[in-house]
């Protein structure tokens, strides 16, 4: 019988307020960072929370700096987010000479780059059920244990208003192939979410994946990179966001199937071209595999940085 692997830690929610808290960051600053794209029904209420609660608030400052990541928006959302308290920035004007990228991988990637907090954090922009606690549980084991370097969130989806549940491509691929093949992160309750916390010191020594398998990749190398005893995941409790369709999700399960593959040795890692996805009809959807480098090894990037 193969033997179970050690589950990733799960702590508690902090029973701490943000002004005990902030008395933890003995200078060490905080980023969150937005990913952004055409959401402007639901970016501006996220961002105003953060500012009122987080940031401008009697209790003192927890986050040092908010910054929404517009990626293409063709809608309003970068008006809505300046509206309510961002810094808004264009991904394109960023590290302009590594290429513009595509995907949220490439996003992350840059919001690591641009943004100055020795912690960053990351939620995606869709969600509304946003509350001020999904930041305030996710940097606090990073600001009480220093044994701690990424923070995954983790939480409850409930159905949507169609009887679709949350989570399709976590069980269906995600779980599975990490199961397999690096059963210590087959614990990890939401490998896929969103909602996430790093120590930046982490982050730019990681390889990002430019589009949906960048959650996997940057869990695979962070375990390889410092292990899992490195990692710790804690609850938010509810979260409710835009649900993918079906032909979406098959898409990003392709992704994922080919970052494990990549990771695992059975494909080039070099190589940008890969078997595509072939839909039920015989529509042939390309697997976008690229990736960006870690920034420490981007040149500049450590000497812009002193």
């Amino acid at each position: 019988m193969t033997a179970r692997p050690t589950p990733v830690r799960v702590l508690p929610p902090t029973q701490l307020g943000v002004a005990e808290l902030v008395g933890y960051k003995r200078g060490r600053t905080i980023s969150v960072c937005l990913p952004a794209r055409n959401e402007v029904a639901t970016v501006g209420p996220i961002c105003a929370q953060i500012v009122t609660r987080l940031m401008n608030s009697g209790t003192g400052c927890l986050v040092d700096e908010l910054i929404v990541f517009d990626d293409g928006s063709t809608d309003t959302t970068a008006t809505a987010a300046r509206r309510n308290g961002a810094r808004v920035v264009r991904v394109g004007d960023v590290l302009p000479a590594t290429g513009p990228g595509r995907g949220k991988g490439n996003v992350l990637w840059k919001s690591v780059a641009e943004s100055s907090g020795d912690i960053i954090v990351w939620c995606d922009t869709d969600l509304t059920s946003f509350t001020p606690n999904y930041i305030i549980r996710m940097v606090t084991p990073l600001l009480l244990d220093d044994s701690i370097d990424l923070v995954k969130g983790f939480y409850e989806r409930p159905l949507d208003t169609r009887g679709d549940g949350g989570g399709r491509t976590t069980e269906l691929a995600a779980r599975p192939l990490l199961s397999r093949f690096f059963p210590s992160l087959a614990t990890i309750r939401q490998p896929l979410g969103g909602e996430c916390a790093a120590r930046r010191s982490l982050l730019e020594r990681l390889p990002f994946v430019q589009g949906y398998g960048v959650e996997t990749g940057l869990l695979i190398d962070t375990l390889r990179l410092v292990g899992t005893e490195r990692i710790a995941q804690v609850d938010l409790g509810i979260r409710a966001h835009r649900h993918r369709s079906l032909a979406e999700l098959s898409e990003q399960a392709a992704e994922i199937l080919a970052v494990v593959l990549r990771r695992i040795g059975l494909e080039d890692s070099n190589d940008v071209s890969v078997p595509p996805l072939i839909t039920a009809d015989g529509t042939v959807v390309d697997v976008f595999v690229e990736e960006r480098p870690p920034l420490v090894d981007v040149p500049g990037y450590l000497a812009g940085r002193a």
